[in-house]
This record gives C-alpha cells, structure tokens and sequence, in this order.
C-alpha cells in the first residue's frame, strides 16, 4: 500500500527543486524573474553577450579598439562632407577669410566651405554634428590618464579583484613572452609622468576659448587614455604574478640597450612637447607660429607625442620580442589621429595665412609626412 508524504516530505521535495531551479537560472546568468518580463529575442541576446564576454581576451580586445578607432578616424577623414562636419574640431572647424585677397586659391576654398547643404539628410547630420562639448574637457583626457594610471598601479601593488579580473581574461599564447619587473614598473611611471605633465599644462597654459570638438571625440580619447592605462603593463602579467612584492622585487642593474637608447627619446621627446605647448600658449590668437621648431613642421607638438609613444614602444617591448604589440597599436592610433589633425591644422593655415606661408612645412613628419 503507498504511503502518504507527510507535510515536512513535501516541503523538503519543494525546496530541492527550488534550489536545483536556482541553480540552473544562475549559471544561465538570468533570473527566474528576468525570464518572465523579457522577450524571447533579448533573453537570448544577453545569454550570449554573457558568454560571449567570456571569450574575450583582453589583449586583443584593447588592440583591436586601438586599430578599428584609428580606421575608422581615417574613413571619416577620406569622406568631405563626414570629415567638415565630425572630424576637425576647434578653430580647425571654422573657414576663415584669407589675410592676403590675392591668393585665390584659399579664396575658392573658402567660398566653397560655406557653400549651403540642402535636403533632410544633410539636416540630420548637422543635428549629430551638433552634440558638442567644449574643449576645455580636452583636459579630462589627462585626467583619466593620470586616474588610469593610480588605479592600475593600486590593483597591481595589492592584486586587486580589477587586476585579477583582467588577467584572467588573458590568453596563455598572448604572454608567452612577458615584460620584466623593471620594464613594468619603469614604464607605468613614464606613462603617469607624461600624463601629470600634460594634466598641469592643461590647467596651467590653456587659454579661454569658445572651441567645441563633438562629443564622441571626448568618448573616444578617454577610452583611449583609459586602454592605454591598462596596455602599459599587461603584456608583464606573468611578472607581476611571479612576484610577491612587485617594487620589493625591482632589480637594480645596468640598463639595457633598448632603455639605453629610448629613454632618453621619451624625456627629449617631452621637453620638445613642453617647449612647444609653452609658446602656443604664449602666442597670440590664430597667430602663424614662428617658433624654430615650427619652421620645419606644422605641428612639432604632435611631432614629439608620436615620440614619446613610439619610446614606450620599444621600452615595454617583453623579452625577446622587438616591440610591445599592444603599445604598438596603440601608437597606431596616435599616428592616425594626429596626423589627420596636422593635415587639418596645414589646411586651415593655408585658408588663413596663405599657401605661401606653410607650403613648404611638413605637417607632422620631416621629410615623410
């Protein structure tokens, strides 16, 4: 004869399956609740955004940002009516009137900028093109290059839950070769250097100003100080885990030939950068620069940044490899976006001054570009 559950049987069945339930809804990284109130399609969107986040190796997650950003910023630039409207930024953006009448080829140019756009679809890109910000957040770029910086240099120092995140989401074959103690800690201070530096130049040389730049160029350089925080040393992962005191375990020893020859780049490369930003600073508005290092080239700032990013290159380069891959790609991206705003910058000086004045200077690069 079958017997009857009693009342605690029941409970205990019903919690069993409760917890099993659970379970399951947990690992499927969705609620019982959050299945009820959404559609079919965005429960499976996020399903697999969650296990598609699991997939990413973070290496290659932050080249591929540098590398897609800096062809998308060349895209943009190729296209007329995209790069007037979203790509130059600043005094850059505005068509000023040639100072000498005669030269009629910047007259031409100017005419032809102001020429009206007409339809709905030139209305729509001029609203996005309307989403701006002034360009004094210029500066929170160096404040998220210093915050970067401290955070990471934290999370490393104390094998924060960050650190231990983002190493997890590394792949064994992308730190085969992995940057030494000294080459970590040596290159996150040069990297918080050049970001204190131009934070206290931000706040110190810059001027008031009207200029706008569109809001997603503010997104853009902020990941970007943000990515190059973390692509500094991620490539030393396999150092900084071998070690139980990273600045305790430093080694002091003769430098090595890759330091020998790219530190002194990285601080000649900054005393230019400061140089020139000193007399921009100086120089009256929209004034033509007559500084000796602007003689040659149109934008030497930009010259010595390419520099210093090219130095960290070599510096945060993991043993037996020639370059730092990540860092590289990093400098990818600064090379796309400065050039791009030195060939503007050549532009806008031909329309204001005169072809004559600046034809004869490279825009960021002696003799190449």
């Amino acid at each position: 004869m079958a017997t009857v559950p009693s009342l605690d049987h029941i409970i205990i069945i019903y919690a069993l399956k409760s917890k099993r339930n659970g379970e399951r809804d947990y690992r499927m990284g969705l609620h019982e609740s959050t299945a009820k109130t959404l559609p079919g399609a965005a429960m499976r969107y996020i399903q697999w955004m969650f296990s598609y986040l699991q997939t990413i190796d973070a290496i290659n997650f932050i080249r591929s940002y540098f590398l897609i950003t800096a062809c998308t910023i060349l895209l943009a630039n190729s296209v007329p009516f995209v790069r007037n409207r979203f790509v130059t930024y600043g005094p850059r953006a505005t068509t000023p009137e040639p100072i000498n009448a005669s030269t009629k080829g910047a007259q031409n140019d100017a005419k032809l900028s102001k020429q009206p756009n007409c339809g709905w679809g030139a209305s729509f890109l001029d609203y996005i093109a309307s989403w701006q910000v002034p360009h004094s957040f210029f500066t929170h770029f160096y404040v998220a290059s210093v915050l970067s910086s401290v955070l990471w240099g934290a999370q490393i120092y104390f094998r924060g839950p960050l650190f231990r995140a983002v190493s997890s989401q590394v792949r064994e074959q992308n730190i085969q070769k992995s940057m030494t103690r000294n080459q970590v800690v040596l290159c996150w201070t040069l990297l918080l250097i050049q970001g204190v530096r131009r934070l206290c130049e931000c706040n110190l040389m810059a001027k008031p100003s009207r200029s706008k730049m569109w809001f997603p160029h503010w997104v853009v350089g902020l990941a970007f100080y943000v990515a190059m925080g973390l692509a500094i040393w991620i490539e030393g992962i396999p150092a900084i885990h071998s070690s139980g005191n990273l600045l305790n375990d430093v080694r002091y020893c003769a430098p090595s030939l890759k330091t020998l020859a790219f530190l002194p780049v990285f601080t000649i490369a900054s005393g230019i950068q400061h140089d020139c930003h000193m007399y921009l600073a100086s120089l009256k508005k929209y004034t033509l620069p007559s500084h000796p290092a602007f003689l040659a080239v149109v934008s030497p700032h930009y010259t010595a940044e390419c520099a210093i990013y090219l130095s960290l290159v070599f510096l945060a380069a993991p043993k037996g490899s020639l370059v730092n891959k990540t860092v590289l790609s990093g400098l990818v991206f600064v090379l796309v976006n400065l050039g791009v705003s030195a060939a503007n910058t050549k532009e806008w000086y031909m329309r204001k001054f005169g072809k004559e004045s600046v034809q004869h200077r490279w825009r960021m690069i002696p003799r190449l570009y």
